[in-house]
């Protein structure tokens, strides 16, 4: 691989430094080469902002493209599950005044819902950092396991548990 050359006209090769050490952000983004047999872990490699060269040899890239795709699925429901956890805790009534037992269930169903929604970042965050370490040491593997499968289970159970509980308050005789 050729060595980096520091262009004047580019932006990105200029003398700003990071923190206190001195690196210019030509240095911190410098490209890792994946097939590096001495890296233990190639996401925590050095330098952590350099993008990901990986040689292509049979399927890899349409690997590392669906393991990108799977954690950009796994960040859209984390966010999905944040933005109803904060609607719910800011304003859940289903009818035009909130009864005793929405305001009741608010907060906890929030709590619920924002808990399940770090969990799913962290999963889908792991599963990323996992399957990418053995992309790179060119291990086959099967995306599943005993964590993946429990906490998907348990969202899937908070959602449908949360309907429930919403057509039941639904059909609840209103109080005066």
């Amino acid at each position: 691989m050729p060595a980096l050359q520091s262009d004047p006209e580019d932006p990105r090769s200029s003398s700003r430094s990071c923190c206190s050490s001195g690196l210019s952000f030509a240095e911190l983004s410098r490209p890792v080469e994946v097939n590096d047999s001495s890296v233990s872990n190639v996401f925590w490699s050095w330098p952590i902002l350099g993008p990901l060269l990986v040689e292509n040899e049979s399927s890899d890239t349409r690997d590392h493209c669906a393991n990108e795709r799977t954690f950009l699925s796994y960040l859209r429901l984390s966010v999905y599950m944040a933005i109803v956890a904060i609607a719910i805790v800011s304003s859940f009534h289903l009818k035009s005044q909130p009864s005793d037992l929405e305001l009741r269930m608010a907060q906890p169903l929030g709590i619920v819902f924002w808990l399940l929604s770090l969990a799913c970042l962290i999963l889908g965050l792991g599963n990323y950092i996992k399957t990418l370490d053995k992309y790179s040491r060119k291990v086959a593997i099967v995306q599943t396991g005993w964590r993946t499968q429990s906490i998907m289970s348990l969202i899937a159970l908070s959602i449908v548990g949360t309907c429930v509980i919403l057509l039941v308050i639904t059909k609840a005789p209103v109080e005066e």
